[in-house]
Formats: structure tokens, sequence, C-alpha cells
């Protein structure tokens, strides 16, 4: 057992860059699609995903100084410091829960597949960190590390489901054909989502108002571009800064952190569009083996990280648009205690499926946004103690900071309902339990019917060439 857990640790640590292009390699020589056209699938999606990591990294090392700068200029300081999802991650996989979550998640992916509780292959084995972080703070809460993995287990079969549930969407409004987004962070936006758009469309008048960056495009040729919908969202936030119009020592200037997110909406899409190139043969290969084997399985998705929705230009405007909305909730909202800081650069990802719920609609991802934003503060600020006390655990180096706590996944509201509702396990376990498996039963319905669907599709069209 040791020796397996430290083959998984292994690939762990190799991190994403390394580890999809290895697995989208061996998954495309299984489903038979040949070596080379396997091998340079892999390497087409390790580079998509250094390129999306790398202009992530742009976004972000631009944002976070600008935000420093807008805290001290207007006076900002609160106890518990955001410590950023690369924290948050470190934190879960050094946990007792974080060491078998690779492999057991496997296994729970391999039984949902063959139960046809779920369509979709996750291969982002990298993001199980999620569930880990889930497990590690119920393990925390209950101090029972078993319950820790039974939460962990059960927090992916919920996300497997939903992440079924959004892939029309992600193929129709993201322009993801045959992929879903099975993430423990974004994945847990969508119910929300679905139930705040719903409200929307029984309020006269607002649920007529419509942003739409295709139709400002439209409408205002270049001036509705995402390039210079970044670049001016960009220069707004470097002027509430308090940057000068040029470059100095300490900051970009208003212009250059203008032309830095300008760049960020230009080029991550770009980035997804040659992620997308990589996966293509691997998941056609997915779709004919599973045709040929399995006619009762009905369509297969990849799973993979939402990296790959971030691109969409409502997706990144209205996220840069909460940037500072975020850093000024913080301040006004009575009884937070956290600094957004690290994770800011995040924000993008709680938008991938609130996008494609609210049809590419962004006054309504801006009004959502606002009102998970301010769950996630309080979400943030009540799970802070448990995620001090992990980071304690798993020897994590907190520096100066007393308190911390992150936006991904400290803000994460599916993370919280589970953690908190184990006070008792008894109840708590039981409770997420029961939702679990009445969602993959629902999802195992549905799964059969639409293969039931296809297949009779399938058998009219072969009658009607005859």
């Amino acid at each position: 057992m040791d020796t397996i857990l430290g083959v998984f640790q292994f690939i762990s640590d190799m991190g994403a860059t390394v580890m999809m292009p290895v697995i989208i390699c061996i998954m495309g020589c299984v489903l038979r699609a040949g070596f080379g056209k396997s091998l340079r699938a892999g390497l087409t999606v390790g580079i998509g995903f250094i390129g999306l990591n790398l202009v992530t990294g742009l976004m972000g090392d631009n944002l976070a100084p600008a935000v420093s700068a807008m805290a001290e200029r207007f006076g900002l300081s609160l106890s518990v410091i955001d410590v950023g999802w690369p924290a948050a991650a470190q934190i879960a996989f050094a946990s007792t829960v974080g060491n078998i979550i690779i492999p057991v998640c496997l296994v729970v992916n391999i039984v949902m597949l063959l139960t046809n509780t779920t369509q979709t292959v996750d291969v982002d084995i990298w993001d199980y960190w999620h569930f880990a972080f889930t497990g590690a703070l119920v393990a925390i809460v209950t101090g029972n590390q078993v319950y820790g993995v039974i939460a962990a287990v059960l927090n992916m079969v919920i996300i497997m489901v939903l992440g079924d549930w959004t892939a029309k969407g992600v193929e129709e409004t993201l322009g993801l054909p045959g992929v879903s987004l099975p993430h423990g962070f974004t994945t847990a936006y969508a119910p929300i989502a679905i139930v705040l758009n719903g409200l929307i469309d029984r309020i006269p008048v607002i649920n007529k108002i419509n942003f739409d960056l295709e139709k400002l495009q439209k409408k205002f040729g270049v001036f509705g571009e995402p390039i210079l919908v970044g670049t001016i969202l960009g220069m707004i936030i470097g002027a509430v800064a308090g940057y000068g119009i040029a470059p100095s020592d300490s900051d970009p200037g208003i212009l250059g952190l203008g032309i830095n997110l300008g760049a960020s909406l230009v080029l991550i899409p770009k980035m997804a569009a040659l992620l997308m190139e990589g996966l293509l043969p691997v998941s056609d290969a997915a779709s004919a083996f599973i045709e040929k084997r399995f006619s009762n399985r009905g369509k297969i998705y990849i799973g993979l990280d939402s990296a790959v929705g971030v691109g969409h230009p409502m997706t990144l405007s209205v996220a840069l648009i909460l940037v500072p909305i975020t850093v000024f909730l913080a301040v006004l909202l009575p009884g937070n205690k956290v600094m957004p800081f690290a994770d800011l650069a995040v924000i993008p990802w709680m938008f991938v499926l609130i996008t494609p719920v609210v049809k590419g609609n962004g006054f309504r991802s801006l009004l959502i946004g606002v009102v998970v934003l301010t769950a996630g503060l309080y979400i943030a600020t009540d799970l802070s103690p448990l995620i001090t006390q992990a980071a304690m655990d798993a020897g994590f180096e907190m520096g100066a900071a007393s308190a911390i706590s992150s936006i991904c996944d400290g803000a994460n509201p599916l993370t919280w309902v589970i953690t908190r509702l184990n006070f008792n396990p008894a109840i708590g376990l039981i409770a997420v339990g029961i939702v679990a498996v009445a969602l993959a039963l629902i999802n195992r319905k549905r799964i059969l019917k639409e293969a039931a669907q296809m297949h009779q599709g399938e058998q009219s069209h072969i009658e009607e060439s005859k």
C-alpha cells in the first residue's frame, strides 16, 4: 500500500502541466488513438496548460500589487490573511486525507462510470485536492480521518453529477465540445447560479437587462472587443489603486496595467483553444470506444480543470469588475475578517459555470457575483479557524499570520455545508450521503434515458439509409 501511495504521490508532485500530458497520452493509447497521435495530444494539452498558467500568472502578478496599493491607499486592514489556492492545495495534499485522495477518487470515478451514475472521465487528478481540502476540514471537526475520507468521496460524487448536468452549457456557451468541468471549486457555484438566475427571471424589468460582449462588439465595433474591455477595466483598477499614468519603479502605471489585463483577455482564450486542440483526438477516440463497446453509456465527457473555460470574454470581464468591488465588500461587510488578496486572481474561476447558466448575460453574472462573493467572504471567515488548524497540522509556514483563509476553497459553499453539517457525523455524513446517492441515482436515470434516445436515433438513421 505504501508503494502504491508513493507512486500516486510522485505523480501528484509533478504538477498538472506534467501530469496531464502523461495521463492524456496513456488514455489515448488505451482508447487506441495511436501512440503518435496520443503523444502529440498529450504534449499539446501540456503546452496549453503552461500557456494558461503563464497568462493567468500575468493577470495575478498585475492584480495583486494593484489590490495591495488599493488597500494601503484606503487604509484597509483585516485580521485573516487570504493565502491563495496554491497554499490551500498544499495544505490539502499534506493532510492525511490528501495522502490517499488520488487513488480513492480514481476508484470512485471508475465505479460511477460502471454504474452509469456519471458520464465523465475525470482526468484532472491534480484538482482532486479540492475534495481532500473538504475532507481535511471534516477530519478536524470530527476528530476522525475516516470521516474525512468519506466526506471527500461524497463531495466528489456531488461534483461529478453537477459536472454532467452542466456539460451541455459548457459545450454550447463556452465552446468546449465533449468536455465537462467536475471542478471542486467552480462547479459548487452552479446550483446557486441556477437558483438566482431563476429568481431574476421572475423580476419584471430586471429580467430584460442583458449585457453581452458580442452584442456590444456589434454595436460599438472595436470598443466592444475583449482587448478594449480588458484594457479599460485594467485602467480603472489602476486609477482606483492610485497608480500614475506612466510606469514607475513600484507599479506598471495605469496604462501598463490596462494593457496587461487587456492582453490577458485576449491570450487566455487562445491558450484554452490550444488545449482543446490537444484534447480532440482523445475525445473522438473515447466516443468511438464507448459507442463500439458500451451501448448503454450515452455520451462520455472528458473532465478537465475549469481553467479551460476561464477565457470566455464575459467571464473575465465580470471578474475584473468584481476585483475592486470584492476588496470594498470585505471592508464594508459587518463580521467579515478576511482581507482578499492572493486569490483575487481566481475570481474568474467562480464564473466559469455561472456564465453558461445565465447564457452569457453579463448583468446577471455581475448580480450573482456580488451575492456569491458576499457569501464567500462570510464562509471564508467562518472556516478560517479550521483552515488555520489544518495548515498547522500540515506543517504549513504561515509567517507572521495568526489566522489564514482563502477564496479558493475557503469560500466554497459546498465545502462549508459539508464541513458544518458534520458537527455531528451521525447527522452530517448521513445527510450528505443521502443527497449524494439521490443525485447519483437521478443522474443514472437521465443517462440511461439519453442513451436509449441516442440508440433509437441511430436505429432510425440506419433504417432511413436503407
